[in-house]
């Protein structure tokens, strides 16, 4: 199972530069795995996405700088470029490999086509993509794609955004500059109904002295031992709550359980902003197309 001990990207990795540069001190640089994205841009107050030779390499020469380190563990594109063939891209981060700055190479939400394409230059090591019990579609095609070709599965949001760790009304108390109250998923005719899964998540956690959170979490993790899920924490109560997770043991019939919960017709709202980019439209032109 994939540890993701430090994940940066984008400001994130600038604005957590000291205290990376402070934790890899004294010999922690070799315990951890350490991983980190690139390709995703903020220009203009827009995102713009690149995967062209060239910023694969000045990103990554620039994350080794400010990060102190001489290699990065797992080296994700964040999004896929879709103006250039993933073979391009995948292309120039083999040879990161070779050069010894990065050791392993994954995606994040890239479709099944994509990553069978990006897997044919180079072994991919990790596909990060949204999952949880009320974001399913990753079942149908990607996951058994991971699963045929070795690649482990990194699980983002596991808790819904923090729906399963607060229940629907958390919204209430979020700053008016969270993003999540942008979301579909999250207004309020879809969030009324979307209490409906929480409310029988929550039962379900009672009956086994667990929290919501923790029976989703736990839910996540039976999905196998190729599944990592990062959940986004930033409180040490909740820290030690996640870990708690790992305690919750789950049968087959309680899995059932809960996979008809989640299932997707129970859910409503997309999971995500119309303009963020999602493995939904991450075909990439063929390379007999790309000319540097």
């Amino acid at each position: 199972m994939f540890v993701h001990t430090l994940l940066s990207c984008l400001g994130f990795e600038i604005a957590w530069l000291c205290e990376c540069n402070q934790a890899l001190k004294d010999g922690m640089r070799e315990k951890v795995e350490l991983a980190t994205k690139f390709g995703l841009l903020l220009k203009d107050q827009k995102l713009g996405y690149r995967g062209d030779p060239a910023y694969v390499r000045a990103a990554c020469e620039a994350s080794l700088r400010r990060l102190g380190v001489s290699c990065i563990d797992l080296y994700y594109q964040h999004r896929i470029d879709t103006t250039v063939p993933i073979e391009v891209t995948i292309g120039e981060l083999k040879k990161l490999v070779e050069e010894g700055k990065i050791k392993y190479i994954g995606l994040s939400e890239a479709c099944a086509s994509t990553i069978r394409r990006a897997h044919a230059v180079h072994p991919l090591t990790a596909v990060q993509l949204e999952w949880s019990l009320w974001s399913r579609d990753v079942e149908e095609d990607i996951i058994p794609t991971c699963r045929e070709l070795g690649i482990g599965i990194v699980a983002y949001s596991p808790l819904g955004l923090g729906f399963f760790a607060a229940g629907p009304k958390f919204i209430e108390s979020m700053d008016n500059g969270d993003y999540r109250k942008g979301l579909p998923r999250f207004q309020q005719e879809n969030l009324d109904h979307n209490k409906i899964l929480y409310e029988k998540v929550n039962a379900m956690a009672e009956k086994k002295s667990c929290t919501p959170a923790q029976l989703a979490l736990a839910w996540v993790h039976h999905q196998g031992n190729d599944v990592c899920p990062i959940p986004g924490t930033s409180k040490i109560k909740n820290l030690n709550q996640n870990i708690g997770a790992l305690s919750v043991k789950l049968s087959i019939e309680e899995m059932a359980e809960l996979d008809a919960m989640g299932h997707p017709d129970s859910v409503k709202g997309e999971r995500s902003a119309t303009y963020i980019v999602t493995y939904k439209n991450s075909e990439t032109p063929p390379l007999s197309s790309w000319t540097s």
